[in-house]
């Protein structure tokens, strides 16, 4: 038996759409191993960094992600139930639902989060202003992600 291109190709595209790394096939007379590159980064190095010499200047630390200033208030989140994608009008020629600055009442449709063909419309929780929309239109979305603060 000789291993026909298509079957090859199959086994490659059946490689690609999958988490496999390699497979092998033997047929008595002949084998064929397939293998996909796997890309491994390494650890993380040291870099030597020389010490400063006199007369220069002390240097700030930099605030890291774990000591960020105190939180800036954006007003009350409006957070997505699910994961999706995010649209911000009914369709992609009509007018968005909200936008920043504009006013909303509890329960206004402030956008749509489409989850397994369904579109879900998102109501305001409390009544406010727009202060900020912090997805763009067609971004997915994961649950508990901030759509958009109202104040």
């Amino acid at each position: 038996m000789k291993f026909e291109t298509e079957y090859i190709e199959k086994l490659a595209n059946i490689l690609a759409d999958t988490g496999l790394t390699e497979i092998s096939l033997e047929d008595g007379e002949q084998a064929i191993t397939l293998r996909k590159d796997v890309i491994v980064t390494s650890a993380p190095q040291t870099v030597a960094v020389p010490a400063p010499t006199a007369g220069a200047a002390p240097v700030a630390p930099q605030p890291t992600a774990n000591e960020s200033a105190a939180p800036v208030k954006k007003g009350t989140p409006i957070t997505s139930p699910m994961v999706g994608t995010f649209y911000k009008s009914p369709s992609p020629d009509a007018e968005p639902f909200v936008t920043v600055g504009k006013s909303v009442s509890q329960g206004d449709v402030v956008c749509i989060v489409e989850a397994m063909k369904m579109m879900n419309e998102i109501e305001a929780e409390i009544s406010g202003k727009i202060v900020e929309i912090c997805v763009e239109d067609g971004q997915p979305v994961e649950f508990g992600q901030v759509l958009m603060y109202v104040e």
